[in-house]
């Protein structure tokens, strides 16, 4: 039986051959190429591909390959005259905003303030006419309300690196495709950071073919370096050995050791959806300038976050993809940030699969729809454990929503300040959509709300990326003018006049200021402010990581230590009240965590948790085991775990 399934896996040339013996000449086809885990087809008459559809659905199904049509170089048409075409065939009422090209694969996007202006009106605006006319393949976005500097940053780069990102994606595409040595898989897990803790996620799958390094992360509340960084000292590889890179989401948690790898030569591919990519891009170079403003060394280089960019492929959720000759990748939602993704891992003919959830939120928020459970096959389960002993449940939507309106209402009707510290990503757009949902309905003390720190540039990406947002917030966005991230609420604090602004006295407010954890950035000029004066508040909305300033200030501390201006330490006496709300978190609570398990529970054979104090881990591994029948365990950094 598996040597039949084994013959029926097509190999390169088999598929090459097949491609070119099921396009129909009038498809016009010039070239047939690997782009990373993709296979090209050039075309120079894409209308008929377009138009024709079925023609590419059927062929991907027969060759169980993903399959793009691009256009050949020699009918595009110069960047300035598309530049014409599109500003005269975009309808006016669309607002067109930017226009950018990606010459790698011949891409235009458009950027326009109102996108189904360009959907609806099919006749008047064919994405397959205008492909033909210009050469080039039409993609429409939405515009932010304030352009987002980092997708701009990201557009020049791929710009600026074409020829570099072609030769790269034809190489990745060339690893890919080779020829399996071995015929039967051997999967192993080897777990180098994140397990029996929260912080510097990390671990590498492998097989006899291949070698994916899944999440590549920091622990931001470590002290020494040893306990910082992922141990891929311990693993014995060589960054050459890589077959691919897999982040999850965003976090420097997951993704602050990456530009390591670059810097240190990593040459391969590294996976992530499309709202990823700027997200980390954000927070990585986030990083650099909170480690200079501490007086620290950086880890890395702007450069290196640059060719993160170059190296990466994004690809959408749902999609199979091939990321090495014995392992394919699906994405799926896991609840958390914006792209935040499962991970799902298809290894060999069917032996195995292994899904990897990352950081899950399986339950339904303002923000995003919850935690993606279908799965059709799962063996082995490795979840998280942020929240993972019994009594760490969380209230439900409508009571913490109560809460926090109670909680702020008591202190600004007494005229004093509320500082909320906030991870930039994530956490803040919750809090924006529930501060205007219930400023507007006069349920909480109209205030004005400052914000400073990476917040506004993080809510531009997820205005560029509305599709990945819960359905309501997703529709409101994409089909019309009400977008509540644009809300008359909010301030963003640019300059030191803004900070006055935000701390005058007898001026009741809102502040949400980043880093989350008050572990640098703007939250900590608020902080030595707010903190001495009894009327105010510091409420904590998120998870802080044990050995971070916010975990102490949170547990009670009444006098802290911080690092001021000029590298001198300032002493910070903490008067007024604190508070946590557990509910907005963007983790599962333990109850959404078993729930989680329970939905897969037929499929699975074995269950791992990481990403949690030791004993939040070894409390969900434990109660899974009991309730589910199903083996479970809790490993440790640097273990080696045989899955199949």
């Amino acid at each position: 039986m598996q040597k039949k399934q084994q013959q029926s896996v097509p190999n390169s040339q088999n598929i090459m051959a097949t491609i070119l013996t099921s396009i129909p000449k009038e498809a016009n086809v010039t070239k047939i190429d690997y782009e990373g885990p993709r296979i090209a087809l050039y075309t120079k008459t894409p209308r008929f591909l377009m138009e024709n559809n079925t023609i590419i659905s059927n062929l991907v199904k027969q060759i169980k390959k993903r399959i793009v049509i691009r256009i050949d170089e020699s009918i595009r048409k110069n960047e300035d005259d598309v530049r014409k075409v599109l500003n005269q065939k975009v309808p006016k009422d669309a607002n067109l905003q930017g226009i950018y090209f990606d010459t790698t694969t011949g891409e235009v996007s458009i950027e326009v303030k109102r996108p189904w202006l360009c959907q609806r009106n099919a006749e008047e605006f064919s994405h397959a006419e205008i492909s033909e006319e210009t050469g080039w393949k039409l993609r429409v976005r939405k515009s932010t309300n304030k352009p987002s500097n980092t997708i701009q940053a990201i557009n020049y780069q791929l710009k600026l690196s074409s020829s570099e990102r072609t030769k790269h994606l034809k190489q990745t595409g060339e690893q890919i495709f080779r020829p399996r040595l071995a015929q039967k898989s051997e999967v192993s897990l080897l777990t180098l950071g994140g397990f029996g803790q929260v912080g510097r996620s990390c671990m590498l799958l492998t097989t006899p073919d291949s070698k994916v390094l899944i999440d590549c992360g920091i622990n931001p509340g470590a002290r020494s370096p040893r306990e910082a960084f992922p141990r891929l000292d311990w693993a014995n590889i060589t960054l050459d050995d890589l077959d691919a890179v897999v982040i999850g989401h965003a976090h420097l948690d997951h993704t602050g050791f990456l530009p390591v790898l670059l810097k240190y030569g990593y040459k391969g591919p590294i996976y992530c959806t499309e709202p990823t990519l700027p997200m980390m891009n954000l927070i990585q170079l986030d990083a650099i300038k909170v480690a200079t403003a501490q007086g620290k060394t950086p880890l890395y280089a702007d450069r290196d976050v640059y060719q993160v960019m170059r190296q990466a492929i994004t690809i959408p959720y749902g999609a199979v993809t091939d990321i090495s000759p014995d392992i394919k990748l699906v994405l799926s939602n896991a609840g958390h940030i914006l792209g935040s993704a499962t991970c799902h891992f298809h290894i060999g003919n069917g032996e195995h699969n292994f899904v990897y959830t990352g950081d899950i939120k399986y339950g339904k928020s303002m923000l995003l729809e919850s935690a993606n459970t279908n799965y059709p096959r799962v063996e082995t389960l490795l979840i998280e454990s942020t929240y993972g002993l019994k009594e760490d449940i969380q209230p439900d939507r409508e009571e913490v929503e109560s809460a926090f309106v109670t909680s702020v209402n008591s202190i600004l009707k007494d005229g004093g300040k509320v500082l909320i510290p906030i991870p930039a990503v994530g956490r803040a757009q919750e809090l924006m959509l529930v501060i205007d949902q219930y400023m507007k309905s006069g349920e909480l003390v109209e205030a004005p709300v400052f914000m400073e720190g990476m917040i506004q540039e993080a809510t531009a990406i997820h205005e560029a990326f509305p599709e990945y947002l819960v359905r309501d917030l997703k529709k409101k966005i994409l089909e019309t003018d009400d977008n509540p991230f644009d809300s008359e609420y909010f301030t963003n604090v640019e300059h030191q006049d803004g900070r006055d602004e935000a701390l005058r006295e007898n001026s009741p407010c809102i502040i949400i200021a980043t880093s989350g954890m008050l572990e640098g950035g703007p939250v900590l000029e608020y902080f030595k402010n707010i903190a001495p004066e009894p009327k105010n508040k510091i409420l904590f909305v998120s998870y802080q990581v044990n050995g971070t300033l916010g975990r102490r200030v949170m547990d009670g501390s009444r006098q802290v230590s911080i690092l001021g201006k000029e590298g001198k330490i300032e002493v910070v006496s903490i008067n007024c009240s604190t508070e946590r709300l557990d509910g907005f978190s963007g983790h599962s609570d333990y109850n959404q965590l078993m729930s989680f398990v329970h939905r897969l529970r037929p499929k699975l054979r074995r269950v791992l948790v990481n990403h949690g104090e030791r004993k939040k881990s070894e409390n969900l591994s434990m109660s899974i085991r009991r309730m589910y029948r199903v083996t479970s365990h809790y490993p440790q950094i640097q273990e080696a775990i045989k899955l199949f």
